[in-house]
């Protein structure tokens, strides 16, 4: 399967907007989407198909040197071939070279997600609990912190 990595706009949002109904139990809107493409402070990229199709798209949000991993999704037809990875290995690149640390927040029963995050060095350093209140389940906090050398 061949896809490129692109920053999301707005001819993806439509697409997007159906990969977030088809992954979350509390979408996000189209307009709350586009909104996101207008902040700074946001980073949005996709995994774009040669014919144009979103696989999958990533969402970091910056405030000086830290970085939140926001969301991360791919279409249930693509999952488990290697998108969720390459979008997160862009954001740890990007990582390496502006960012102190990443951090994220996932679903404790999100087992191949947090399998993902732990290869490619995340760790676990907190606990929300019942953070996912209508399923009552803990989130779990990863971070992976970057080394810089100047």
């Amino acid at each position: 399967m061949n896809y490129k990595l692109v920053p999301m706009d707005k001819s993806h949002l439509s697409q997007v907007e159906a990969i977030e109904r088809a992954c979350f139990s509390h979408p996000w809107s189209a307009t709350l989407l586009e909104q996101e493409l207008y902040n700074d402070m946001i980073s949005l990229v996709v995994a774009e198909g040669e014919d144009g199709t979103v696989l999958g798209y990533g969402e970091v949000r910056a405030i000086l040197d830290e970085g939140t991993l926001e969301k991360i999704a791919v279409a249930p037809q693509f999952r488990r071939q290697g998108v969720a990875e390459e979008i997160l290995k862009s954001y740890l690149r990007l990582g390496q070279a502006h960012l102190a640390f990443l951090t994220l927040e996932v679903r404790e029963s999100n087992t191949p997600a947090i399998r993902l995050y732990e290869k490619l060095g995340f760790r676990e350093v907190g606990r929300r609990k019942n953070y996912y209140r209508e399923e009552h389940e803990d989130a779990l906090l990863m971070t992976v912190e970057f080394e810089h050398h100047d």
